[in-house]
């Protein structure tokens, strides 16, 4: 069977190497009140795609983002795998992702949000006669995420925000990326992968053993966690290997990451006292 043999067939797929792009911008340093989306001159071009006739938003009639009034939500099931066509800076001075799809493409309008690698992204314009689609990347989210690495044919994991009427096969994802892993480690089980991955301390205090966590976008379950490394660890089945872009990644590279939510509403509560105020006087 195909799914038996996935760890042969990844093989032919070309693997993603970590990203020499010099292009980081000042985009990725500390905000400035001064500087909005501008390019540091002094970086020369590299392989990350520029728009060298970038194409005007197509917002026909309406806001995307006034249009919008409840937070999207998704659940970890990776619907498919997107091909970066573009990346860079546009001519309204901000800073968009051009992708290739198919699937997420199917029902999309301007203003939906669709989970890139685990980022919640606005729909700016999209073609679905090309099948291709762009969305905005603010400083911050490209300061937070790994997606500053993506370049022109880079795989990315893509779902669209749930319906009320669809089944909840993963956790609560809410797109907001709470951080970045590196992988430091890739191990084949069989027709298993297990893959580990070290992250802040910061972070690793929400990571709880048989817990969910989404890695770049993709729900999973934690299986171990090593705090004394600031690692975790989980296990890719055959057929999640073929249906996301994690296998395709090498040592040393990052992934976006998003602690359970469940976990910061309990800290929360906790640190602010309300557990107390059931207590008798």
């Amino acid at each position: 069977m195909a799914l038996s043999t996935s760890l042969n067939s990844l093989c032919t797929i070309s693997k993603a190497s970590p990203s020499k792009n010099p292009m980081i911008f000042n985009l990725l340093k500390t905000p400035s009140l001064k500087t909005h989306l501008k390019v540091n001159p002094i970086f020369k071009p590299s392989s990350l795609s520029l728009f060298t006739q970038p194409t005007k938003l197509r917002y026909k009639t309406q806001n995307p983002q006034s249009s919008t009034t409840i937070r999207s939500l998704f659940t970890g099931i990776v619907e498919e795998m997107g091909e970066v066509k573009q990346l860079g800076m546009a001519d309204h001075g901000g800073f968009d992702l051009k992708i290739l799809a198919k699937t997420v493409l199917e029902d999309v309008h301007l203003g939906d949000s669709i989970a890139v690698n685990g980022t919640c992204l606005t729909v700016t314009e999209f073609d679905t006669q090309v099948g291709e689609f762009t969305v905005g990347l603010a400083p911050e989210t490209l300061r937070k995420t790994s997606l500053s690495e993506l370049e022109s044919g880079s795989l990315v994991n893509l779902e669209r925000a749930i319906q009320p009427t669809g089944r909840m096969g993963g956790h609560f994802v809410q797109g907001h990326v709470d951080g970045t892993g590196e992988i430091v480690g890739k191990d084949v089980e069989g027709d298993s992968l297990w893959i580990k991955v070290k992250v802040d301390e910061s972070l690793l205090k929400y990571v709880v053993p048989k817990g969910f966590i989404a890695v770049d976008g993709t729900s999973l379950t934690v299986v171990d966690v090593f705090e004394k490394e600031l690692c975790f660890n989980f296990m890719l089945v055959a057929y999640t290997q073929q249906k996301v872009v994690i296998p395709l990644k090498e040592v040393g590279q990052k992934v976006n990451l998003e602690v359970d939510i469940l976990g910061k509403y309990v800290e929360r509560l906790l640190s602010s006292g309300f557990v107390d105020s059931f207590k008798p006087s």
